[in-house]
């Protein structure tokens, strides 16, 4: 919480050795895919949900992940955060490769996943027809 946008999404490629400009400098087109560009010198309680989120997700995804697990990225946002938060992460996600496994108990936010898998008390009830890894 006492980081910046900036440094909260520069932090990773900092831990991996990147040198701290270019750092900022990579965080900051982030920040600036996700639609928060104007915000890298806020901490995170004075962003509003939806732009707090699209940090985490700038900063999940900065290092080039092959795989990102978000587990209700749109849980504590009200309906038109969710959208754009939603529409951020699919966009930046499909552009770069990376997948994506969406934990949500929202059908809104589910309705964004190319496939899905339904679990009612921990059993598979349906969207597993086909080996995970192989879209529908």
């Amino acid at each position: 919480p006492e980081l910046t946008a900036v440094d909260n999404v520069a932090l990773p490629l900092l831990l991996a050795g990147t040198a701290r400009g270019e750092a900022r400098e990579r965080a900051g087109a982030w920040l600036e895919r996700f639609g928060v560009r104007g915000q890298e010198e806020q901490r995170p309680g004075e962003l509003s949900g939806g732009q707090a989120q699209r940090v985490s997700l700038a900063r999940a995804l900065v290092t080039g992940p092959r795989v990102v697990f978000a587990d209700e990225p749109t849980g504590a946002l009200d309906s038109l955060a969710s959208e754009q938060v939603m529409a951020a992460l699919v966009h930046t996600a499909r552009e770069s490769g990376t997948s994506v496994l969406l934990i949500t108990h929202d059908a809104q936010t589910a309705a964004y996943a190319d496939r899905e898998v339904t679990l009612e008390d921990g059993v598979v009830v349906s969207g597993a027809e086909a080996p995970l890894g192989v879209s529908r």
